[in-house]
């Protein structure tokens, strides 16, 4: 069984094959976007669906954007390594979906705007949007090569698949598709690809449940090994992962990822209806759930099937990222396609994400950077949207080859967007909430967060936390039967000589670390962005208060009024209940002021409940 001999199955036809049509049908969605929208000129429609799109696709891609390969491989290594404690990440999805829906969306969506950096040259000016389209250029470049890079490495080192191979055949046909459909194609292939990385987990789910005979032997195992750690209410903020890092660190992150990043709202606001919008966000929240819970579960399968042999300890994986892949090969094997399947749910995740990026990139490159500059016809920005895509997508390729210089991957990723995403948040929220901020305050708002943060986050990778804070879990290798000479033929890397959790750090730092290294450095990862956030609001709130911001008028569209938000409506139908005790409340007029409100840049669309249905 598991454990007792190395994994020798590599990939068979049928997993290429299923691997492939994977792409293939991707590219095919592009094609047929293309194809449809020939007659559409304008670049709006290519960068934003025509502000035409419905609440469930809406949803759907909204979910697949950032569950990437990282959630389908690093996800489960992580319960396997430092226990189920990120299962309390469903909270801080509740917390960023209400704080989205309640404080940006309905700014950003009365707006109109392509860009949701056009917002920060509205309320403070041009500068302020320039600096913050670039920050949202480097970021999305960064966090773009670890998605396609990641999986390509986890997978090669297990199932022999070319590294290179599948880093370029990704990163073309997610260029394509972007390139040809737009905003559309990227939407309706996000459906595709959240279903195949669901079918994916599920394959290895249902095969691990079977092999160990059952649920709760599984869920038995992982409380035995400590990996059912949710009371873990430790408010330190130098532990890794506890209710309080997960919860409050994490609702930060997704905040500033659902909240301002142009990959995300230009997908709400290009919905028909502000109704639409909302409803997109909450049937996401399903989405995200699903994926979580999977994930979490496929962790505790792995904890089960290796609980007595330890592949990363025992050599048979060189990381913690490719312990996925490896009980893929180990249980799914002998199942042609199955393998596959897996391998494809990791590439969709990756496809999903990059395309996403992509698409942003383009449409943050043309509305900030050439827009404003040129006077150019639509036709011309369409093509140029398209020349952008094109470019975006190689030098997402070319970025891949950077990420392979980076540590464990899941922690890449959130560090890169709590670094750079928390100031953002944290100017965007001044924006929105703080009438007086002004544009000095805002630029040293930003600018302080990002250093405070950088100098975090910097130091933490070149002095990572030592191990008595990120606490990993127990491993085993008692129970294996192979020897030693074995694994060392089937793989590639030596063994472990050193315990694992010094696998990542320099041993020299251990003795020469300097004094900010052991609280400063040492903070959760997860803490990067509300560092961020809050400097960057407090420094801004100051400056401003010092440079005359008491006097500033605003316009009132700029900033969130009481009508946006759901507690405003939700008061106001129970006072008419209470108020008017004679005749019936009319629900008809309620909904109207709700959802009437279409999209400010499509008026001509009247939203009619009883017929939305998904274009085609």
């Amino acid at each position: 069984m598991s454990g007792d001999s190395p994994v020798t199955s590599s990939f068979a036809v049928a997993d290429y094959v299923v691997f492939a049509l994977m792409l293939v049908v991707s590219a095919a969605v592009g094609v047929y976007y293309a194809w449809a929208d020939r007659g559409q000129r304008s670049s709006g429609d290519f960068l934003m669906g025509g502000r035409r799109l419905t609440a469930l696709p809406v949803s759907l891609s909204l979910t697949a954007s950032f569950m990437s390969a990282i959630t389908v491989l690093s996800n489960p290594a992580e319960v396997y390594r430092y226990g189920a404690s990120i299962g309390f990440y469903g909270l801080s999805y509740i917390i960023t979906i209400v704080v989205t829906s309640e404080i940006f969306l309905p700014v950003f969506y009365r707006l109109a705007v392509t860009s949701t950096y056009e917002y920060l040259e509205l309320r403070f000016n041009r500068a302020t949007r320039l600096l913050g389209t670039v920050l949202f250029i480097v970021q999305t470049i960064l966090y773009t090569g670890i998605v396609i890079y990641a999986p390509a490495l986890a997978l090669n080192q297990v199932t022999g698949m070319d590294l290179w191979g599948a880093v370029i055949s990704t990163g073309v046909v997610c260029t394509f598709y972007c390139t040809m459909g737009g905003l559309k194609a990227v939407v309706w292939t996000d459906v595709i690809q959240l279903g195949v990385m669901l079918a994916g987990f599920l394959s290895v789910i249902v095969r691990s449940v079977v092999l160990q005979g059952g649920v709760f032997p599984i869920i038995s195992d992982s409380e035995q090994g400590g990996r059912l750690n949710f009371w873990d209410f430790d408010t330190n903020p130098l532990r890794r992962h506890t209710f309080w890092t997960v919860t409050i660190g994490g609702a930060f992150v997704w905040v500033s990822i659902y909240g301002i990043n142009q990959a995300q709202v230009q997908r709400y606001i290009s919905c028909k209806s502000i109704g639409h919008a909302r409803a997109s966000l909450y049937i996401n929240l399903l989405g995200l759930w699903s994926i979580l819970l999977c994930s979490v579960f496929a962790g505790m399968c792995l904890y089960s099937v290796y609980k007595n042999c330890d592949p990363w300890t025992a050599g048979l994986v060189s990381a913690p990222d490719q312990l996925m892949p490896y009980l893929v090969m180990d249980i799914l094997g002998n199942y042609p396609g199955l393998p596959g399947l897996f391998v494809a749910a990791a590439y969709s995740g990756s496809l999903s994400t990059v395309s996403s990026s992509i698409n942003a990139l383009a449409a943050v490159t043309v509305e900030d950077l050439i827009k404003p500059y040129t006077n150019m016809s639509e036709k011309h920005l369409s093509w140029i949207s398209k020349g952008l895509s094109f470019a975006y997508g190689a030098l997402c390729i070319g970025m891949a080859g950077l990420a392979s210089l980076m540590g464990g991957i899941l922690q890449a990723a959130v560090s890169i967007f709590g670094v750079i995403g928390g100031p953002l948040l944290g100017l965007f929220t001044l924006g929105i909430l703080c009438p007086f901020a002004n544009s000095k305050g805002a630029l040293s708002g930003l600018l302080s967060g990002l250093v405070v943060s950088l100098w975090v986050g910097i130091g933490a990778q070149i002095y990572p936390p030592p191990p008595e804070m990120t606490l990993p879990l127990p491993l085993t290798t008692d129970g294996c039967n192979f020897t030693t000479a074995n694994s060392i033929n089937w793989t590639s890397t030596a063994l472990p000589v050193q315990p694992n959790y010094i696998t990542t750090a320099p041993v020299h730092n251990l003795n020469s670390r300097p004094v900010l290294a052991d609280n400063w450095y040492s903070l959760s990862y997860l803490y990067f962005s509300p560092i961020g956030t809050i400097i960057a609001i407090s420094v801004g709130l100051i400056v401003s208060l010092f440079t005359g911001g008491w006097g500033l008028k605003v316009e009132s569209r700029l900033t969130l009024m009481k009508e946006d938000t759901t507690l405003y409506y939700l008061n106001k139908f129970f006072r008419d209940r209470v108020m008017r005790r004679t005749g019936k409340l009319d629900l008809t007029k309620d909904r109207e002021k709700k959802f009437g409100n279409t999209n400010p840049a499509f008026c001509d669309v009247e939203l009619d409940l009883t017929k939305s249905r998904i274009p085609t």
